[in-house]
């Protein structure tokens, strides 16, 4: 049996990687409260580092490319995903605050979403 080279060894942790994040990023699709689109855009950096025609694959896919291409040219983020992205956040709090949560915890998530809020509607307009 042949050994693997040491470049597809030190290759295999990134396309790992890679599929994690993609999978991830697909499941993020039905659940609001994980993100797809920074996952994917970290298994394009990924696959980058590993696998060329991954790599290819993910920013050519009619769903997904448009938004990673978006972020990798200018760090641009499309207004309708600013918006869902917000709207989802804005449910989590919600449902936080209906599911009767601490005064800390709800200060604590309002912190942090209000933070990524303001990072996401910093960004320019993609598409």
């Amino acid at each position: 049996m042949q050994e693997p080279s040491p470049t597809r060894l030190g290759r295999l942790p990134w396309i790992i990687l890679g599929w994690l994040c993609v999978v991830l990023g697909f499941i993020g699709v039905a659940l609001p409260i994980l993100p797809t689109t920074p996952f994917l855009i970290l298994a394009a950096i990924a696959f980058g580092k590993s696998s060329p025609r991954l790599r290819a694959w993910l920013l050519a896919h009619p769903v997904f490319g448009g938004p990673i291409r978006d972020w990798e040219g200018s760090g641009a983020i499309r207004p309708r995903h600013k918006i869902l992205a917000c709207t989802s956040m804005a449910l989590i709090l919600m449902v936080s605050l209906l599911a009767g949560l601490s005064a800390t915890i709800l200060i604590t998530q309002g912190l942090a979403i209000a933070g990524a809020a303001s990072f996401i509607l910093s960004r320019p307009n993609g598409g």
